[in-house]
């Protein structure tokens, strides 16, 4: 077997009720002088008491906003502001783009680096990887960290007033784990992978059993399981397993779609979520079982529960038409491309045709989603 390296998980992780205020004595041994970046007008108010607690501890922090989504402008401006400032630690504190690029400017300048997730929408909070994107959101490569973040800090009272919607999105991205690495990773003879594959498989029924009740009830145990699935276990996998636990279609396909433009846009999670809707449509054609049917099934029910996108309708593209379409779909197969993991070939055409049965609501499921 050849040599492999794996960056598992932060050194620290702190979750639960009032895990902010509880890990002050650990961010006081980690910073004295941190850049606390953000960028969301709708949680500078929780940015604005985090700082206001690490001055009242002897924390000097400075504030920065990003104005963007994890893009190198935003990056080199950060870079520069916090290199200039002699800032000894970066805490990012946001969705999944803000922690990206909190973690990157840290990795770069060599500094501690602190995560404090204000949602369960995405595991960017415990990753060692980075997504680059355009300043208007479409993705451009991924960048591998040297190391996990120093301490995440996950605080169930901030992540329970996050939106519904940005839990939801969460929970497609954190089911995809399975359905991506039951594909690629299952045949592996890696005892990491097979226990990340594993450990997918546990979270998918987790989801599947609490994920309803999380969406509606914050204040139930089923949300704790759920955001705590999202947020953190989909990081452990991710980091167990490697980069083939991480993506086989729907992940590409995601990065596609960004390409596009939206009416409204959409999270990550909703574009992964419909992604993965496209993977087992794939399975499907390249499948002599009725496996692939079947979680089709599964799933749609699922993505509907939770008002997530089942159909090119209803991701909300400006231009839904096939040339649209085909320029997500030629991204999404680019020569480097990760849906090249799938154990069978897929093409531009191949992906268009899968689209294109997605392309309105089954009418079983408007109900639903009304």
């Amino acid at each position: 077997m050849s040599l492999s390296i794996h960056t598992i998980s932060p050194t620290k992780i702190v979750k639960g009720e009032k895990a902010w205020i509880n890990s002050h004595e650990m961010i006081y041994k980690l910073c004295k002088k941190p850049l606390l970046i953000g960028r969301s007008n709708s949680t500078k108010n929780i940015r604005n008491s985090f700082k206001n607690d690490l001055i009242s501890i002897g924390v000097q922090a400075i504030s920065y906003e990003l104005n963007h989504d994890c893009c190198e402008l935003d990056i080199q401006n950060a870079y520069h502001f916090a290199n200039n400032n002699n800032c000894d630690a970066i805490i990012a504190a946001g969705g999944g783009k803000v922690l990206d690029t909190g973690k990157l400017i840290a990795d770069l300048l060599n500094i501690n680096c602190i995560t404090v997730p204000l949602s369960a929408s995405t595991c960017a909070g415990w990753t060692a990887l980075t997504n680059i994107y355009t300043p208007d959101g479409k993705f451009i490569k991924d960048v591998t960290l040297k190391k996990c973040p120093n301490l995440l800090i996950f605080d169930y009272s901030i992540v329970r007033a996050a939106p519904p919607r940005t839990l939801a999105s969460g929970m497609a991205d954190a089911v995809a784990k399975w359905y991506e690495s039951s594909l690629t990773s299952s045949a592996s003879q890696d005892a990491f992978v097979q226990q990340a594959v594993q450990m997918a498989r546990v979270l998918r029924d987790q989801l599947f059993l609490n994920g309803y009740k999380a969406f509606k009830d914050p204040l139930s145990n089923s949300w704790e399981i759920v955001a705590e699935g999202c947020a953190l276990t989909a990081g452990i996998i991710g980091g167990l397993g490697g980069s083939r636990c991480r993506t086989a279609a729907a992940h590409p396909i995601h990065n596609g779609l960004t390409q596009l433009s939206y009416k409204s846009k959409p999270l990550h999670g909703e574009l992964v979520g419909f992604g993965l809707l496209i993977q087992l449509h794939l399975e499907e054609k390249n499948s002599n079982s009725q496996l692939p049917k079947q979680a089709k099934s599964q799933l749609i029910e699922f993505l509907s529960e939770l008002n997530l996108p089942i159909s090119v309708e209803s991701i909300c593209l400006k231009n839904p038409t096939s040339n649209e379409l085909d320029k997500a779909c030629k991204f999404a197969c680019k020569n480097e491309s990760d849906i090249h993991q799938l154990p069978f070939p897929v093409n531009e055409k191949d992906l268009l045709e899968a689209f294109q049965s997605y392309q309105s609501l089954p009418e079983t499921y408007n109900m639903i989603l009304k």
